[in-house]
């Protein structure tokens, strides 16, 4: 196979790569956009991209010469080009080319029904200084409170070159020093198929990455509202980190229709790329092999870029991003936002409660109060227009479920002005905390039936989160058993993330995978923001080695854990990779095993080698501990060692061989230092 044209290629090339076009299209007329990879990584520096230009022409004109509908030349070598079925299948017998595949359209990986949970996420009014986490997504809000450009923001980052690309409702003042870079990417997609209410820019007109970059990175102390309810201070992982966004994910007329073209995700992740963001975070579902976008995202993470993907939200499925080089985050389901009614003897009802206003007043039923035009059922379940104002106004009122939606309950409720809302389940179900118009509560069944026949006064008391044990959610994608590596790496809290969204509302809830990738980006900012030294393989072994367990998950749901920042700072050991590596591990030249912060052993495969690196600044003692498999006997050794500031040893993790072949068996090799620092990595073993 001919060698690719290196960055170094001669002056001459380079200046004849730049001014002669690409030849015409072929005269049959293509009639498919395809994704064309070229053999080898991108390249650094206008010298190196214009030779791979160079060498993408020549490819094409075997084919006619085809226009290029976008060129990657920094996080892939790669092509997006209108083809014919025939010529695409003439490029995929080039010796040159590494992939050819159709363009595709995937979607966010958000859940749209709120749950009523909230993350048990630190408060922070610091951390992520001089740090720029790219969000490639469906764009954000610049308005938003959470991205205002103030003075707690520290240090400016340090080469970061990243564009500020106008458009509709975005001009070149819209950039900011908190919003540093905005591009978006819509020739893959279509201008054609995206809905009128869009913008041709990086404005978010769908709210999912607004979401998603507050989560991540949105101010602090800034003071969270949706109407009149106060949902108390918000901040994001990392206040004080920067975002640059990558708009490549759109909404079409038909919301069915929704979501990112692989065309444009690429070209988003090449420009993330080559502006130098430190941390990537790629909300968007897909498939674990490799295809063209995980090879964009091997490119950034050559690029010493912390990659962070979404692992999906469809348990049938296997997680997405099933390479080694992308942190690929699970989600969690967290504790339950309480409220209380309380009555006047005393006595009480706890259900669910988002708004964190206490209200006070007397109790109505709402099908005691029907509108003279209303039925006493409509207002039983307080449909708009159902309710008497005069009866209602300045009351609490009991509305049951069902029918319409429950926030359109309270909205009926602060129609006919009232104050407050209990909304009672007419059987099992759930207790959801939704954002009301009015201060609600949200009880069972029971509750519902007591407080019907109640006549006074009631108090409605937000109590906040309660603490339960996260579990992993059953929508979240696990691992391949036999997959090329263990995924999920991490789990976060995925389910009620409040974050700033488009719209008048400004503020809602979040769920699904991208949620989790949010929290795990802003971790990761985190991290790099303190040890800047530190390769992005490092940083995301620290994340994943130092994640908490979740009890009653294996590690093919939960992957080593809950990601838990502050630990991450500290973690003792790590398994770094020398960004060539990932490339060799691919191609199947890599002498020995990739240096992952995980070990998964499948079919007759019975021995690892993993290499730590002491990061204390001390000479420690570490010591092993294998824990948790049922199946197998599994050993380290060495078992213990001792270490000087940035010196590495390497171990091995045998797996005894059994007469009988036993089924698969997961556990954990923990690495405890003098000082207390504890790196766990997970190991499956898969028969």
């Amino acid at each position: 196979m001919r060698a690719r044209i290196g960055a170094g290629i001669s002056v001459l090339a380079a200046a004849l790569a730049l001014v002669l076009p690409a030849q015409p299209a072929a005269a049959s007329g293509p009639d498919e956009l395809y994704l064309v990879t070229l053999e080898g990584p991108g390249a650094t520096g206008l010298l190196g991209r214009l030779a791979l230009h160079a060498e993408q022409d020549r490819v094409l004109a075997s084919v006619g010469g085809p226009a290029p509908v976008y060129r990657w030349a920094t996080a892939l070598n790669g092509v997006a080009v209108r083809l014919s079925p025939a010529e695409a299948a003439q490029l995929r017998r080039d010796d040159d080319v590494a992939l050819v595949e159709r363009d595709e359209v995937r979607p966010l990986a958000g859940r749209p029904a709120r749950t009523g949970l909230v993350p048990g996420l630190p408060a922070r009014d610091h951390g992520g200084a001089g740090v720029v986490i790219g969000v490639v997504d469906s764009g954000i809000a610049p308005e938003s409170p959470v991205f205002s450009t103030v003075t707690g923001l520290g240090r400016s980052p340090h080469g970061f070159a990243g564009a500020c690309q106008t458009g509709e409702g975005w001009t070149a003042d819209t950039c900011t020093r908190k919003v540093m870079g905005a591009r978006w990417f819509v020739d893959g997609f279509g201008e054609d198929r995206v809905r009128s209410s869009e913008s041709l820019s990086a404005r978010d007109a769908d709210g999912h990455g607004t979401q998603v970059a507050s989560i991540a990175a949105g101010d602090s102390g800034v003071t969270a509202r949706v109407g009149d309810q106060r949902l108390g201070t918000y901040a994001g992982v990392a206040p004080q980190a920067r975002l640059s966004v990558y708009k490549a994910c759109w909404t079409a007329p038909d919301p069915h229709d929704d979501g990112c073209s692989t065309a444009d995700l690429v070209s988003a992740i090449d420009a993330a790329t080559e502006d130098g963001v430190d941390v990537l975070n790629l909300s968007v579902g897909g498939p674990a092999g490799f295809d063209t976008v995980e090879r964009a995202l091997l490119g950034a993470a050559e690029h010493d870029i912390v990659v962070v993907g979404a692992a999906g939200n469809a348990a049938r499925r296997f997680a997405a991003h099933g390479s080694p080089w992308v942190t690929t985050v699970g989600a969690t389901i967290g504790p339950l936002r309480e409220g209380r009614v309380v009555l006047e003897d005393g006595t009480s009802f706890t259900g669910a409660m988002a708004a964190a206003d206490e209200v006070s007043a007397r109790l109505v039923v709402g099908a005691h109060a029907a509108a003279a035009d209303a039925t006493r059922q409509a207002a039983r379940v307080c449909t708009p227009g159902s309710l008497d104002a005069a009866r209602v106004a300045g009351r609490i009122v009991l509305c049951e479920r069902g029918v319409i939606g429950r926030v359109d309950k309270s909205a009926a409720v602060a129609q006919a002005d009232g104050v407050g809302m209990v909304l009672a389940n007419r059987g099992p179900g759930s207790e959801v905390a939704d954002f009301h118009s009015v201060p609600t509560v949200h009880v069972d069944a029971a509750a519902g039936r007591a407080l019907h026949r109640y006549d006074g006064r009631v108090r409605l008391v937000p109590l906040g989160a309660e603490r339960t044990t996260p579990q992993v959610a059953h929508w979240s994608s696990s691992g391949d058993p036999a997959g090329p590596a263990l995924k999920p790496d991490v789990v976060a809290t995925g389910s009620g993330v409040l974050g700033a969204i488009t719209g008048e509302s400004s503020w809602d809830l979040a769920a699904g995978t991208s949620v989790s990738a949010a929290v795990t980006s802003g971790a990761a900012a985190l991290l790099v923001a303190r040890h800047p030294d530190w390769s992005a393989a490092a940083v995301r072994s620290a994340l994943v080695t130092t994640a908490r367990a979740v009890p009653g998950a294996g590690a093919l749901r939960a992957g080593t854990g809950r990601v838990v920042a502050d630990p991450a700072l500290r973690p003792g050991l790590v398994y770094d990779v020398s960004p060539g590596d990932y490339r060799a591990w691919l191609t199947g030249t890599l002498t020995g095993d990739l240096n992952t912060p995980s070990v998964l052993l499948s079919g007759a495969a019975d021995t690892a080698v993993r290499t730590v690196t002491n990061v204390t600044g001390r000479r420690l003692y570490f010591s092993s501990h294998v824990r948790g498999f049922a199946r197998h006997d599994v050993r380290v050794t060495p078992a213990a060692m001792r270490l000087g500031p940035g010196e590495s040893a390497t171990f091995t993790v045998t797996v005894g061989r059994t007469s009988v072949p036993q089924p698969d068996d997961d556990g954990w090799i923990t690495w405890r230092g003098a000082t207390g620092t504890v790196t766990r990595i997970p190991v499956v073993i898969s028969r």
